[in-house]
């Protein structure tokens, strides 16, 4: 067993006498030390309930013969750092959690780990370290929250940032803001459309390294608990055929999680996501497969935001398996590839029928021939840049009007809530990108604004910061060469004219080359925002590798 290097010989008489300190038996030092990441703890509501999944997986893993032992991860919420500075430290946690997962892993010697994540950047972060350290690992997740009830209709939380822009519109009362407050997110869980948590739950189905029902089975459910005994008696079985990530995480696996990221409509942050995974597996993948995958992968899923379907009844009608076997009727998927399930792929969406036509759209009827996701490049994003393209009203999806710039998405906030911002505007928000913000802060906020204020359909906004999954409408965002190395984004002036066109993938400011040279030569780099602590060394380190598509900390 790999753990024999701090329990076998004489050599290792310290470490016994160590793990003698914690009360493990000499039968437990027997049997294989799987390591259960926890990103359990009290100011997460997607974590609140993970100590008792935490717990389920140790039943399952000592049933099977292991040892479990806990260590933690940490997760951040979004939401609750949405809108100030610790917007600004939710993406970089991602590499905080790979790296301090990878410590503990290596400098303990686990023989094969469960990972319990549930939101944002946890799971991806959980993902990267279980590439890095390949050893035998399962995933099993908190699982998602059930719909809110307002009245009478099904909602979330992206419906709750709405309100508050209805409110700055006089369209909605204080007493009606409270009422979305009080219902609106009912239960632990991650937020219940399909937003990031979600979107990186049901991939981690999809792509082979959790076990069916993974990312649908609402958190608040009994076969949660069940799921992850499973997972616990799982890993066992991993270690013992000694089946690891990068078994399952290969070139053949990421298109597959991509042509279902397509079909289910996830979020736009997969973007970012699947490549820095793919990247620790030692598979390089670029943002041009993934219009590729798109132009040819149905939408079949128009869950919240995009529509007013959530997780609960994407459960109720078969989950991620249903969705992957419509996929595979088509011929769209690799069906014989291994996955944590100690099975192939054709072998775990067998007989996964779909339940719901109107939740899962069959093959042939889909939402969109084209998946839900589209990469755009012009001369204000010569990389790339990603717009979820479901969520997408059908008149927004080419667009043309005045550039409204704004250096910080504060400014953004405050012009669309005074009024300043009419129809037929882009609203473009820089400096908000991974070295420029620094930390690539979600742009929930003025999204939601242009939303609640009834300017969804006929205003887009464009950034080099990043939109939540909970984002609607022509949001454009990962704009990449970001605005503060000096891309194309920072000599957008206001009034210039912006040409969005979806579905040519195409982005473009009508400004003449010579004249954006004139600008470039012109444009001087601002003062980093965070001159100290972490976020200003995240800053220095970070690189957009791989047409921005990658973040990689060096």
């Amino acid at each position: 067993m790999r753990s024999d290097v701090v329990k076998k010989g004489m050599q290792t008489a310290p470490q016994r006498s160590l793990f003698n300190a914690l009360g493990l038996t000499e039968e437990e030092l027997e049997r294989p030390l799987v390591g259960i990441v926890s990103s359990y703890n009290e100011i997460v509501p997607g974590h609140m309930n993970i100590d008792k999944i935490v717990e389920a997986v140790k039943t399952g893993v000592a049933m099977a013969g292991g040892t479990p032992i806990v260590f933690p991860a940490i997760a951040v919420c979004d939401g609750i750092a949405m809108g100030h500075i610790g917007m600004k430290y939710s993406l970089v946690t991602r590499d905080l959690i790979a790296d301090s997962t990878e410590c503990m892993a290596l400098a303990h010697q686990f023989d094969a780990l469960v990972m319990v994540p549930n939101c944002d950047k946890n799971v991806p972060g959980l993902l990267m370290a279980a590439a890095r350290v390949n050893i035998p690992t399962v995933f099993v997740s908190g699982g998602p929250m059930l719909a809110g009830h307002v009245n009478g209709q099904k909602t979330s939380l992206s419906s709750m940032f709405e309100a508050v822009g209805a409110n700055a519109a006089g369209k909605m009362s204080d007493e009606e803001v409270d009422n979305y407050v009080c219902n609106a997110c009912p239960t632990c869980g991650s937020c219940s459309g399909m937003y990031t948590a979600n979107s990186m739950n049901c991939l981690t189905e999809a792509i082979g390294m959790g076990l069916q029902g993974n990312g649908t089975i609402p958190a608040v459910y009994s076969q949660r608990i069940k799921l992850a005994k499973h997972a616990g008696m799982k890993v066992m079985e991993l270690l013992e055929k000694n089946i690891r990530p990068r078994d399952i995480l290969t070139k053949e696996a990421f298109m597959n999680a991509l042509t279902v990221d397509m079909a289910l409509g996830c979020s736009t942050n997969t973007m970012l996501h699947l490549p820095a995974i793919a990247h620790e597996a030692g598979v390089e993948i670029n943002l041009d497969i993934a219009n590729e995958i798109s132009a040819k992968t149905p939408n079949l899923c128009h869950l919240a935001p995009a529509g007013h379907h959530y997780m609960e009844e994407l459960n109720e009608a078969g989950g991620i398996y249903a969705v992957m076997n419509e996929l595979a009727q088509a011929g769209l998927l690799n069906t014989d590839l291994i996955t944590a399930t100690g099975k192939t792929v054709g072998e775990n969406i067998r007989g996964c029928e779909n339940k719901n036509p109107e939740i899962i759209r069959p093959i042939d009827d889909p939402y969109m021939k084209t998946g839900g996701i589209a990469v755009l490049r012009g001369n204000i994003a010569p990389d790339s840049c990603v717009v979820k393209r479901s969520a997408v009203v059908p008149e927004m999806m080419v667009h043309e009007g005045p550039a409204r710039v704004f250096d910080c998405e504060e400014d953004a906030i405050d012009a669309i809530k005074s009024g300043k911002i009419v129809e037929g505007d882009v609203v473009v928000i820089r400096y908000e990108g991974p070295k420029g913000g620094p930390g690539m802060r979600e742009m929930l906020n003025p999204t939601s604004a242009i939303a609640g204020m009834g300017l969804g359909s006929s205003v887009a906004l464009i950034t080099d910061g990043r939109f939540s999954g909970a984002s609607r409408g022509a949001s454009i965002g990962h704009v990449s060469p970001e605005a503060a190395v000096g891309g194309p984004i920072a000599l957008i002036e206001e009034g210039d004219i912006i040409a969005i066109d979806i579905p040519a993938n195409t982005i473009n400011v009508k400004v003449s080359d010579e004249e954006m040279a004139k600008r470039k030569e012109a444009w001087t780099p601002k003062e980093p925002k965070v001159k100290t602590g972490y976020l200003a060394r995240y800053a220095s380190m970070v690189t957009s590798a791989d047409k921005g598509a990658i973040l990689q900390i060096k």
